[in-house]
C-alpha cells in the first residue's frame, strides 16, 4: 500500500515542517520518499529531527539518542 504525505513546495514544508531553503527541502523530501518504499512511516516530529540533523542543528550522536528514545513518534 502506498501512503502519501503533505509536501508543499511553494512554502517549503513537509507535513507542516518548514525548511529554510529549497536544496535542503528537496533532498529531505527525496530521502523520505525513498525510505517510505522501505516501510518508513514519517511523522512531523521525525521530519523535524531529520531536518535538524541535515542542517547541522543536531549531531549524529544526538540523532542516535533521539532515535533510541523514539522521539520521532
Amino acid at each position: 500500500m502506498f501512503n502519501t504525505i503533505e509536501i508543499d513546495r511553494s512554502n517549503l514544508t513537509i507535513m507542516g515542517v518548514k525548511f529554510s531553503d529549497l536544496k535542503t527541502f528537496e533532498g529531505t523530501a527525496n530521502a523520505i520518499g525513498s525510505n517510505m518504499f522501505e516501510g518508513f512511516k514519517p511523522t512531523p516530529a521525525g521530519i523535524e529531527i531529520i531536518r535538524d540533523y541535515v542542517t547541522g542543528k543536531i549531531s549524529l550522536t544526538e540523532l542516535v539518542a533521539l532515535a533510541k528514545q523514539k522521539a520521532y513518534a
